[in-house]
Formats: C-alpha cells, sequence, structure tokens
C-alpha cells in the first residue's frame, strides 16, 4: 500500500527546501505563527497530538490586550459501532474527559468539539436506526450532564456539537450545538441552519432545518457563535453571526475527503476577511466505505490561518 498523503502542507515540507517552503506559505496563508510550548503529561495513554499558535491583535492606547486560548477536539470512536449504543457514548464521554483534562492544563479557556462527537458517524449510511438513538435532550441529557461538571471544575466553556431530541416538540431531531459557560450553566444552544441533500449526503433522512437563527453568547472569554458544518457554504450565514456581534466562530464539521477538502478552507478565510471575526474550523473526514479517518483542522483570521493534522 502506498504512503497515505497527509496534507499539501506536510507534502510542500517534505519536497521543498526550508527556504522555499517558508515562502510558499507566506503567499499562500500569511504571516508564520509563532508556536505554543504544550504539554500532554508524562505518559500520554491516549496517544494525543497537540498542536498550538498565537494569533496577535492591533495594539490599543487604552484597552488592554485579552488573551483567549480556544481549543479543538478530534476524536475517533472508542468501541464498535456494533455495541450498545449506551456503552459506545459512554466511552467517549470518558476518552473526551480525558482530552478536556489535558486541554485545561494546557490554560484553554473555550473549547469546541466535532460535529456530533458523542457517536460514529453514521449521516452517510442514511439508515435512521440505530443511530437516532444517540439523540439526547440538549439541556439535561447524559452528554449535556456530564461536560456540565467539567466545565464547571476546569473554568472552561465548552461548545458541543450533538443530536438533539426535542421532547417538548413531538421528539424532533436537530443537528445542535450546546454552550455550556465557566459555571457549569448551559447558556444555549445553536442549531445547523443548511442541511446537505447531496447524493449519500441527504442529512434530512436525520434531522430538521435549524429555527434558532444565527445566536451569539456571551462567556466570560468573548462573544463566541457556531457557524455548523454545511452553513460554511453560505456566505450570509457567517455574515449573520458578525453582524449580531460574534468575535469567534466554531464551524465543527463532518464529510467525506473528496467532497469538501478543496473548499473548506478557503471558505473559512474568506468568511474571517470579509466579517472580520476569528474563526476556528474544524472537520473529520470519513472514507466511511474503507473506515478510514482523516482528521484535519484549521484557524484563521483576516490575515493568516494554520491547518494541521491530527
Amino acid at each position: 500500500m502506498s504512503q497515505q498523503f497527509i496534507s499539501v502542507e506536510e507534502s510542500l515540507k517534505k519536497h521543498l527546501p526550508e527556504e522555499d517552503r517558508k515562502e510558499v506559505f507566506r503567499i499562500l496563508y500569511g504571516r508564520e505563527l509563532p508556536e505554543l510550548d504544550l504539554t500532554v503529561g508524562a505518559t500520554n495513554p491516549l496517544n494525543l497530538e497537540l498542536k498550538g499558535y498565537s494569533f496577535s491583535a492591533e495594539l490599543e492606547g487604552l484597552r488592554p490586550p485579552r488573551r483567549v486560548r480556544v481549543g479543538l477536539i478530534q476524536n475517533s470512536i472508542v468501541l464498535p459501532t456494533t455495541e450498545p449504543i449506551a456503552a459506545q457514548r459512554d466511552a467517549l464521554l470518558s476518552k473526551i474527559g480525558q482530552i478536556i483534562g489535558v486541554a485545561h492544563v494546557n490554560g484553554v479557556n473555550i473549547i469546541c468539539m466535532q460535529e456530533a462527537w458523542n457517536m460514529p458517524f453514521a449521516f452517510c449510511t442514511r439508515e435512521k436506526h440505530p443511530w437516532c438513538e444517540f439523540a439526547e435532550s440538549a439541556e439535561n441529557g447524559p452528554t449535556t450532564v456530564f461536560l456540565q461538571e467539567l466545565a464547571k471544575r476546569y473554568n472552561m466553556v465548552i461548545v458541543s456539537s450533538i443530536l438533539e431530541r426535542d421532547e417538548d416538540h413531538g421528539d424532533t431531531i436537530w443537528n445542535t450545538c450546546v454552550v455550556i459557560s465557566n459555571s457549569g450553566k448551559v447558556m444555549g444552544k445553536s442549531r445547523k441552519n443548511h442541511i446537505p441533500r447531496v447524493g449519500d449526503f441527504n442529512e434530512s433522512t436525520y434531522y430538521m432545518e435549524g429555527n434558532l437563527g444565527h445566536p451569539v453568547f456571551e462567556t466570560q472569554f468573548g462573544k463566541i457563535a457556531i457557524n455548523i458544518c454545511y452553513g460554511r457554504h453560505h456566505p450570509q450565514n457567517w455574515m449573520m453571526y458578525g453582524i449580531n456581534g460574534a468575535e469567534i466562530v466554531f464551524n465543527p464539521s463532518a464529510t467525506v475527503g473528496g467532497l469538501s477538502e478543496p473548499m473548506w478552507s478557503i471558505e473559512a478565510r474568506n468568511a474571517a476577511i470579509a466579517n472580520r471575526f476569528r474563526i476556528s474550523t474544524f472537520i473529520v473526514y470519513s472514507h466511511y466505505l474503507h473506515l478510514l479517518f482523516l482528521q484535519l483542522f484549521h484557524v484563521c483570521h483576516k490575515s493568516r490561518w494554520y491547518r494541521g493534522v491530527s
């Protein structure tokens, strides 16, 4: 089997002389960013890979700089998809709990998980059973309750992407991000506004378009919003979060590798330039026929973006 292609960036690093590589990166991505010194602990039992970068902003004369450390988590599943639903979910909760602990050690203030992080990547199957069994209450479901305790313990804002079961409205299912404050309270939720209907990616099989508009959450560490997955293809979706005052916009996503890889980084950077906010976007790519997951992320603002692999 030929060696797996990781990313354009890794290929350029491998094949270009360092000076040429730096100039190509400058042209493509903007100025080089300083790396943060991060730690995973002495043993690293989860085999985590950490990457961190510092984005500076223009200094003001009257207001001191506000430093915010944002974390993004990408994870694989723990148990086979044939295991009971509750066991699969609980194994992921345990794994993510440990990762959030590492984020705390590294000073993270706001952390966001990938789309539907507490379940397998199932939307491409077009099968409702058993995947819709993962849906739960956004306010008091087991995933939210678990994360509330961690948010309070670590003084951290947590953004959790789940399938929401709306028991007050006929068990309607939504693709929802729950925002938990650093005091452990549920601040609110944001629902996926745009649903793909492309080939096997017809996610209307699972949930409805969001009905909450473009909410922005004023946390202790900044005003945040969540543009879930497919919403990144719609410029006015980004714009509305900016109009509503967002300073940081998250874009948790999941898709197959060939579908969106050429677009997602460009879309996010363009949105950051046009709307003058910072974007933290990350995608779990799934070649589901071969059970291969390629995880990518990038963070950008109007002058620079970074893309990495974990």
